[in-house]
């Protein structure tokens, strides 16, 4: 698999991230094991996790893995802290990127995945709760401490970004953050407006989540809701349904349509118009089964015909 610089930055990763969010939960070791074994014998190294992911349980179990499917110098391991397992009353995340909190969040992480150090560790959420410099000072200490090699932010707006990574740059010496990770695909490409820019500005990389519209862009939801799909779990069907409205309805048939025509799947024709947008490094994908995911890895050989990549820019811009 080709590897991307992360923005302006020394660190480099496979141009395709392995997601573990359902790690723990949905996804048990021995289909872990196997998506790992199939994503790093395709050259993949990026593997992304988050503290918040099954309160912890999608960490413990990549960290079981560590030194056994792949060595722990073969991977890159991303990771992120601020947001907790537990819900307000609004059913969001609990938000706390106070240094305490993100210091203390490390150490349970790096114990999780039975390493001394994280490749990539990114502010999870922006939190008015907490002054901006309080948390990208929690970064300093990380990367000064070496339990940090480089550092990131995610789910900031584009001002956000841009005020922590000017306030870092400002002093020699701090933790400059390397990538933004926000949702991006056909179906959203708000980060478009002021996101992208930023991070091109300031010498981010970006590395998009979701980038297959949660799963809406491979086709299977064009005639319901599958059973064994993330729509059908009481637990990930509100994540789903934003997307499944008469807009991405009529951005998802252009695909499927796209695919025909190529002798492609809708899944490598979104993932790969994710993959080569300016300014990407590396979409990072989930996949419920190996199967599933080994499909995936097979955007690697392709590239979009620019005629094909205009007409789904066009067929899915916004307004």
């Amino acid at each position: 698999m080709q590897q991307r610089s992360v923005g302006a930055s020394g660190l480099r990763v496979s141009r395709l991230g392995l997601g573990t969010m359902t790690w723990g939960r949905d996804t048990d070791e021995h289909e872990a094991r196997d998506q790992l074994a199939a994503f790093t014998a395709a050259g993949g190294t990026l593997v992304d996790t988050a503290a918040a992911y099954g309160d912890g349980a999608s960490e413990t179990l990549l960290g079981t893995l560590l030194g056994d499917v792949v060595a722990r110098d073969d991977l890159v391991i991303a990771t992120k802290a601020g947001l907790g397992a537990r819900r307000d009353v609004a059913g969001r995340g609990t938000r706390d990127t106070s240094r305490r909190s993100l210091l203390t969040t490390l150490d349970a992480t790096l114990r999780r995945l039975g390493t001394d150090r994280v490749d990539l560790w990114q502010v999870h959420v922006w939190s008015d709760d907490t002054p901006l410099e309080e948390t990208l000072a929690a970064l300093d200490t990380a990367v000064s401490s070496g339990r940090v090699l480089y550092a990131g932010v995610s789910n900031y707006t584009g001002w956000q970004t841009a005020r922590a990574a000017t306030w870092q740059a400002a002093v020699p010496g701090r933790a400059v953050p390397v990538s933004t990770q926000v949702e991006y695909s056909l179906l959203n490409r708000a980060v478009e407006a002021e996101v992208l820019p930023a991070a091109d500005a300031l010498g981010l990389g970006v590395l998009p989540w979701s980038p297959l519209g949660r799963g809406v862009l491979t086709g299977k939801y064009r005639t319901g809701t599958p059973s064994d799909s993330r729509a059908a779990t009481s637990h990930l069907s509100s994540f789903v349904e934003p997307y499944l409205d008469d807009r991405s309805r009529g951005i998802v048939e252009a695909v499927v349509k796209a695919a025909d025509g190529l002798g492609w799947t809708p899944a490598e024709v979104a993932l790969a118009w994710v993959r080569d947008r300016p300014g990407v490094t590396a979409p990072v994908v989930g996949a419920r089964t190996a199967q599933q995911l080994r499909g995936l890895l097979g955007v690697e050989e392709r590239t979009l015909p620019p005629e094909i990549d205009e007409a789904l820019d066009d067929v899915s811009a916004l307004d």
